[in-house]
This record gives C-alpha cells, structure tokens and sequence, in this order.
C-alpha cells in the first residue's frame, strides 16, 4: 500500500532552516508528481511546492525564493529545503502524492517562533 512518511520539522526561531523530507513506498514513485502542502492554525490546506515526475517546480506566492522542493528518485524522497523562515510559515506540513489516486502522508509540525 502507499505510504508517506514526512520528518523533519520541529521548532526553530525566526530566519532559521529546515529540511522536511518524505519517504515513499508502495507506488513508483519516479512516475508521479508530489507536493508539499501545509495548514497553519485555523486556517485552510495550502499548497507550498510541487515537484512533477520530469523535476519541474511551482511554489506558492508566499514562499518563492525561500523554499525549495526536491526529490531523489533513487531513494523515493522528496524534500522541502526552509530557509528564512517567518513566524507565519508555522503549520503542520504534509507530503502528498500529486497525480494519480491522491495520497497524502500524516504531517510534521513547524513552528516558527522566538
């Protein structure tokens, strides 16, 4: 079966980094787009980036220029690269697997905070 295994977040003051990474299996995973995607509190599911299988990227307006998706097909992980993080970027992050069935792993909680 499909299973997505986010890591990686945790707590980190504000202009600091994360790597959030997600580990895949039960599918072929260099044939399908993923995505990261997040919800802040009381607020809507977000996309932040998404990867398709050939590499090309699109982010979301608020995190273009400070995070980065990528993956690894040899290893079936794709990554979120977080620099400068901002006190609004604080939500639970989730992988999901973009094309096909939809898929989508159990989170990781980022908060960004002094």
């Amino acid at each position: 079966q499909v299973q997505l295994v986010e890591s990686g977040g945790g707590l980190v003051q504000p202009g600091g980094s994360l790597r959030l990474s997600c580990a895949a299996s039960g599918f072929t995973f260099n044939s399908y787009s993923m995505g990261w995607y997040r919800q802040g509190p009381g607020k809507q599911r977000e996309l932040v980036a998404a990867v398709t299988s050939g590499g090309a990227t699109t982010y979301g307006d608020s995190v273009k220029g400070r995070f980065t998706i990528s993956r690894d097909n040899a290893k079936n992980t794709v990554y979120l690269q977080m620099n400068n993080l901002k006190p609004e970027d604080t939500a639970v992050y989730y992988c999901k697997k973009t094309s096909g069935i939809g898929y989508w792993g159990q989170g990781t909680q980022v908060t960004v905070s002094s």
